[in-house]
């Protein structure tokens, strides 16, 4: 689903609606839902919105109200998140918007090719950038705009159809990317476009088409002097970009057009006209969706304000009639399906949605185009927060990485880091390993499967406040260690969250807490390697799909606990006997380890201890009542027994 605006005063906008809309809870708030409505309000902190469940919990309410109470949580939590993450990005998605907003506004044709230009080399962070378009009176293409690019010969370069990658983008319209130019046998090679692609020193090439409807009108090029490998995002982003600089291309040219006719033509004059208060109509359009997404509107926004201009109902949606979606994103145009018009959301050749204008089956050309641009500013929209939400990702995973590998030892510099992020690395934490247990068989179904694990998991960090990234195979997490939470409470949630957000069983092993990270970034490692030990100690004890700590194993767990937590072990095991002894002065431990001793015999016990067998029973019955009535099951006798002898080692395992 895509993120919308907020209104003042902090109220859930329709992307709330659209939210709750995926989760099948489109009705009135009801009392499970009525506390994280008021915190939503209220703008109230993550940790805030466990309150209602641990209230209700301890006011023993049924297990139905405490189930709907999780479900709301978490319905709350996505919406705040989607709320928080809009603010996070608005900076970021300005600069891209400020590209629409300019494009709106530029009448001259060599500025708007120029502009195109300059700003893809901005947004892909390439060498170069350069702009063909096609010469249809010479039936070849020729370089029209370069940016950043320093030899003449590639400046005068003039290609005919289907030759160099160029020529080959514009043949299929379809866009193209190499990674080393000159090792690349897929289009035709021509010594004068070789020699000036090597003029310019360029390795790697990225072009997309510029597309008018179905006819190419020229290429658009983004381009490295090494090599690079172009992210399917990046392809798709400049495809979008293209298709918005063909648009504005197009209304160039028209109101160039139109200026030559009211020169030519004075017998036209009405007609020119009503020509130009249509172009001025289509840029007032532009002005106003530029604005709006400049102030942080989200695609429904775009939607409700087309809706107003064209004086009907406009909806994004992925839902649209397949034959009709799939006609608008091949044609480039909106198409009409019974009484309705439908406008494809598409970025270089990925579909995204669609808008939908209800009821109007009677559509002008104006209205038609005004349909076609906001499809094109909500594909921009759609690809800009998904651009900035992997970016935020790839960050907390560098992160996550550095202090894995103790890579930055300054603390201060790493707080910095992390605060910018919105995690404080001073706070506990729990270091947590997940992992996929099924395996696919294919390699790219498993690649895939580890990227969407990956994907929640960093979503999951986000919302959290903590840090996530791929390692060996699976995930690794840094979640912060609220107040009255156990290492084990946080691996099993993980392990449920990521399960159902993957759609398979995933397994989540958790060291023991941790803190001061900043100062001690070994520990992190050591952590890691500690919740690596847990999760292969599940899978060996059959529990994949299930979240455990050291402390889940009893003795075990002294093994592959990354510190020997002796102490620990025995208050654990057999605290609440202690505790008994020192507050009443008792012998219950010493009965224990005369009953242990004598074979678990009460009469021999009672010989070792010299009293009746009748006292013997009693403080065994004691003991029952302390440890539970299955302290004398062989595998619990067994962690009893080893508690008692790491007990009487002395001060190293003392109450404190």
């Amino acid at each position: 689903m895509s993120r919308d605006h907020v209104q003042s005063g902090r109220r859930p906008a329709p992307a709330a609606a659209a939210v709750a809309l995926d989760e099948g809870a489109a009705r009135a708030p009801g009392d499970t839902e009525l506390p994280y409505l008021e915190l939503l309000a209220k703008g109230a902190s993550a940790e805030s919105y466990e309150q209602p469940v641990l209230v209700a919990r301890a006011e023993g309410g049924p297990p139905e109200r405490i189930a709907a109470l999780e479900r709301a949580k978490l319905l709350a939590l996505r919406v705040r998140t989607e709320l928080e993450g809009r603010r996070r990005r608005e900076a970021e998605l300005s600069a891209l918007f400020e590209t629409a907003h300019d494009l709106a506004g530029l009448r001259d044709v060599d500025a708007v090719l120029q502009a195109i230009v300059q700003r893809a080399r901005s947004l892909l962070g390439t060498d170069v950038a350069y702009l063909s378009l096609n010469d249809p009176a010479r039936g070849d293409t020729y370089m029209r705009v370069t940016e950043g690019s320093v030899a003449a010969r590639f400046q005068q370069l003039r290609l005919g159809l289907g030759e160099g990658l160029g020529g080959l983008v514009a043949q299929t319209a379809r866009p193209y990317v190499t990674d080393d130019y000159f090792k690349d046998d897929r289009f035709r090679h021509t010594l004068t476009i070789d020699a000036g692609v090597r003029d310019e020193g360029l390795v790697a090439i990225l072009g997309v088409p510029l597309m008018l409807g179905p006819h190419v009108i020229g290429v658009l090029f983004a381009a490295d002097r090494r090599a690079r490998v172009f992210e399917r995002e990046q392809i798709a982003l400049l495809g979008s970009f293209a298709a918005l600089a063909a648009a504005a291309i197009d209304t160039a040219n028209l109101l160039t057009e139109t200026r030559s006719a009211m020169a030519g033509l004075e017998r036209a004059n009405e007609i020119i006209k009503d020509r130009s208060a249509v172009i001025e109509r289509a840029s007032d359009v532009h002005d106003r969706l530029a604005e709006l997404v400049l102030r942080g509107g989200g695609v429904h926004d775009v939607a409700a304000a087309v809706s107003q201009i064209l004086d009907g109902t406009v909806e994004f949606t992925d839902t649209a009639d397949t034959r009709s979606l799939e006609t608008s994103r091949t044609e480039g145009h909106a198409v009409r399906h019974r009484d309705d018009w439908i406008a494809a959301v598409a970025a270089g050749g990925e579909l995204l949605g669609a808008l939908v204008l209800r009821g109007r089956p009677d559509l002008d050309p104006v209205d038609q185009r005004t349909l076609e641009r906001a499809a094109m500013v909500t594909s921009l929209l759609l690809l800009a927060r998904r651009s900035a939400a992997e970016a935020e990702q790839r960050v907390r995973g560098e992160l996550l990485d550095d202090l894995l590998d103790a890579r930055d030892r300054d603390p201060r510099q790493l707080r910095d880091r992390a605060a910018r992020l919105q995690a404080d690395l001073d706070a506990a934490h729990v270091v947590l390993a997940a992992r996929l247990e099924e395996r696919a068989d294919d390699a790219g179904d498993e690649a895939a499967a580890r990227r969407r694990l990956w994907s929640a998991a960093s979503h999951l960090a986000t919302t959290r406040h903590g840090l996530a990234a791929a390692r060996d195979g699976g995930t690794v997490l840094l979640l912060p260690l609220h107040a009255g939470d156990t290492a084990t409470g946080v691996a099993r949630r993980t392990a449920r969250h990521l399960g159902a957000a993957v759609h398979q069983p995933v397994t989540v092993g958790a060291s023991a807490p941790v803190a001061d990270l900043a100062a001690r970034p070994d520990t992190v490692a050591v952590a890691y390697a500690e919740g690596r030990r847990c999760l292969d100690a599940l899978n060996v004890l059959g529990r994949a799909g299930d979240g455990a700590a050291a402390e889940d194993f009893g003795f075990l767990g002294l093994l592959l606990a990354g510190e020997r937590d002796v102490a620990g072990f025995v208050e654990r095991t057999i605290g609440p006997v202690v505790a008994y002894d020192e507050r009443r002065g008792t012998d219950l431990l010493r009965t224990l380890d005369a009953y242990f001793t004598s074979g678990m015999s009460p009469a021999r016990t009672k010989d070792e201890l010299h009293v009746h067998v009748n006292t013997v029973a009693q403080r065994l019955e004691r003991v029952a009542r302390l440890l539970g009535d299955d302290w004398q099951r062989p595998a619990r006798a067994l962690e009893v027994q080893l508690a008692l002898r790491l007990h009487r080692l002395g001060a190293p395992t003392e109450r404190r």
